[in-house]
């Protein structure tokens, strides 16, 4: 194992789970929906991050299966996200001339 990337692993894991806790702390203070949705989604980012080294060093999977896992819960966590920011769009916006 280089110690290299699992230093970046270790930097990368911890900045994600800063702007989870960021996120679910803006829910928590102005119970904002899609601030939990986007707390979420983070947390399925920060754990996608890492799982494919573990899955393959760890676990013994092989990569194309570690790597499909990977993708798969970051792909689940973009799309949580995305769907805390359709609600933010969706909204009709007060005033203006729109139509």
């Amino acid at each position: 194992m280089h110690i290299e990337l699992v230093i970046a692993k270790l930097i990368t894991v911890g900045l994600g789970l800063l702007i989870t806790k960021q996120a679910y702390n803006g829910y928590r203070s102005y119970r904002s929906e899609p601030m939990l949705y986007v707390a979420i989604g983070f947390l399925f980012i920060t754990v996608g991050s890492v799982l494919e080294g573990i899955l393959f060093d760890v676990v013994g999977l092989s990569i194309f299966v570690a790597g499909t896992i990977q993708t798969g819960l970051v792909a689940v966590g973009m799309l949580v996200i995305l769907y805390s920011l359709h609600g933010q769009f969706s909204e009709p916006s007060s005033g203006g001339d729109t139509p």
